[in-house]
This record gives C-alpha cells, structure tokens and sequence, in this order.
C-alpha cells in the first residue's frame, strides 16, 4: 500500500500507535491469536540515521507469528520480507517507562535467547517513515526463537553476534 505519511501526512506517532493497537486488539479478539510478547525496533543509531528519525519503535507479537525450529516459513503470508538475528529478553517481572535504564531491564529479564526475524512491510517498497512502521505493527513478520535460554549475566551483550 501507498505509506501513510503520504496519504494522511499530518499522521502523527500517537495517530499510528492508536492504528497499530486498533489492528492487534482486532486480530487478538477476532483470529484468536494470542499475545506472546512485544519487540522494539529502530534501536540503533545508525538504523535510526537510515529512516531519519530519533526513536526506536515498538510492536506487538502475536501467537500466529511464532515458528517452531524446523518449521517452514509460510511465503503466502509474506509480502517483502527481510530476516534479521535477534535476542530476545524473556522476562521474569513487566517493565513500565518511560525512564527505564539498560540496568532496569536487565534486572527484569530472566533469559535471554537466540531470534531469528523475518520482518515484512505492507508499504510499498519499504518507503517507511516511523508513522508508517509504528502503524504497521513495527513492521513485524515472523519470529523463531531458541528453546535454551540463558541468563544475561552469562553472555556478552554488547559483543555477541
């Protein structure tokens, strides 16, 4: 579809939020799909210097995107999807911002674990802006996550890959 800032430019980030809740509400009361965490996007400086913006974003994660390990990923669902490596915190007690430090978070997670991300558009061509994503659902696609977790303190965040 035609990005959103293009048909509406006066979207604002609290227009898309209300968007991107409006169409999950609908998917978790109507599909029944269920809720299985939410992700940040648009974390790092030089992904926010790509899309011109000075903020990550966030979205939710539904039941129907999870994959098993060696299940296939079904491409009739996909539009324009890009594969990312994740981590994923798996949480032992929820988080409320805004204000939340690195030091926060790490002491609400109780693991964390591998990800791999297939994040998909329904933008034309990936011409995004963070209203267009932000009401798109972070641009989230599908998602694979390790069975093993491990505890934070155990890994080298700052220098995995």
């Amino acid at each position: 579809m035609t990005p959103l800032t293009e048909r509406e430019p006066s979207i604002t980030i609290a227009d898309a939020y209300q968007i991107q809740l409006s169409i999950v509400s609908r998917k978790l009361e109507r599909e029944g799909v269920r809720h299985v965490g939410r992700r940040s996007v648009v974390t790092s400086e030089v992904v926010q210097k790509m899309l011109a913006v000075d903020q990550p974003d966030f979205g939710h994660l539904t039941s129907e995107m999870a994959l098993a390990d060696g299940d296939e990923v079904p491409t009739d669902r996909m539009l324009q999807p890009r594969a990312e490596g994740e981590i994923a915190f798996v949480l032992a007690k929820d988080l409320r911002g805004p204000g939340l430090t690195p030091a926060d978070i790490l002491a609400a997670t109780d693991v964390v674990k591998a990800c791999f991300e297939i994040v998909d558009s329904r933008i034309r061509d990936w011409k995004i802006k963070i209203e267009d994503t932000v009401a798109d659902n972070a641009s989230s696609g599908m998602l694979v996550v390790s069975e093993r977790g491990v505890r934070p303190s155990d890994v080298d965040l700052l220098g995995c890959r």
